[in-house]
């Protein structure tokens, strides 16, 4: 079965999810909850994980629940110097300008994090566009709006003419439903340089 288009999640599937970056992430969100809620590491912990469950991010039942400043949020969690974690991988930057089909990176982080991603990558001309977290308005995977916005705003009429690389059975089993052609992308990272024959 051939493929027009290509969505990429993009942390933990562009690069490996043990490199620790996404580790720090996590972390920094932790961190923002326990300064800015006044909690214990436990309660934030606690906390983190109940509303990433129920909604996808941690930030969009901060959303709902909790007075915080989305952009102080975002700003915090990212504030990281990704050269630490990621560097230009030429491999992987052949295999995906390689594609011929139109690619987009789809993830539950914003903007401004997924084009310092994709820079520190050298991947920052290899995708058609970004489907982020404020153009699915914070309303994310798994959640099937983010599915219908993403296919809205790449143009795509037929989502059975869609693949998707992600490294969360949760978030492709949505995609899967609605007709993606789901590809789960292993933990080592290793699976993202061998997907040019899709």
């Amino acid at each position: 079965m051939k493929f027009n288009t290509l969505f990429f999640d993009l942390d933990a599937t562009l690069y490996p999810a043990n490199n620790g970056l996404w580790a720090e992430i996590g972390n920094r969100i932790t961190k923002f909850l326990e300064d800015r809620l006044g909690l214990s590491k436990l309660q934030a912990q606690t906390l983190k994980k109940s509303y990433y469950e129920k909604y996808g991010t941690t930030l969009r039942g901060l959303q709902f629940h909790k007075q915080v400043d989305t952009l102080d949020y975002l700003s915090y969690v990212h504030d990281i110097s990704l050269e630490k974690y990621l560097r230009p991988d030429p491999p992987l930057q052949e295999m995906i300008n390689s594609l011929p089909q139109t690619k987009w990176i789809f993830t539950n982080s914003d903007h401004n994090h997924a084009t310092r991603v994709l820079h520190a990558l050298g991947l920052e001309t290899s995708f058609d566009g970004i489907v982020s977290l404020e153009t699915m308005d914070y309303e994310c995977k798994p959640h099937l709006h983010a599915y219908q916005t993403a296919l809205k705003t790449a143009g795509v009429s037929n989502s059975k003419q869609v693949a998707y690389l992600d490294d969360s059975m949760r978030n492709l089993q949505p995609a899967n439903a609605l007709g993606f052609f789901t590809i789960l992308i292993d933990i080592e990272g290793e699976t993202i340089h061998s997907i040019d024959n899709a």
